[in-house]
């Protein structure tokens, strides 16, 4: 997780990140599998010129691999919230 947010950090996409639709242009979202557990990161690189992570979280979810709608509402919530400080 760390390795790929440094590679974001330097203008640049690790292969395990990937967009995260429905959630505007430059979402992404990190995914690693640990032995049997599932953790997730969200980060935005568009807003400022800086990298945020907006979420981590260890997944819960036993069926799919779908992002939970509580996380994806919490992301939602915080990326309306850091663009809405951020751009005024």
């Amino acid at each position: 997780m760390g390795t790929a947010l440094t590679i974001a950090a330097e203008g640049q996409k690790a292969d395990i990140a990937k967009p995260m639709t429905g959630l505007g242009p430059g979402v992404i979202e990190i995914a690693l599998r640990h032995k049997t557990n599932a953790y997730r990161a969200v980060y935005v690189v568009e807003i400022a010129g800086s990298l945020w992570v907006v979420h981590a979280f260890q997944k819960k979810s036993k069926s799919g691999i779908k992002t939970p709608k509580p996380e994806v509402d919490l992301i939602r919530d915080r990326l309306k919230r850091l663009r809405k400080e951020l751009l005024q």
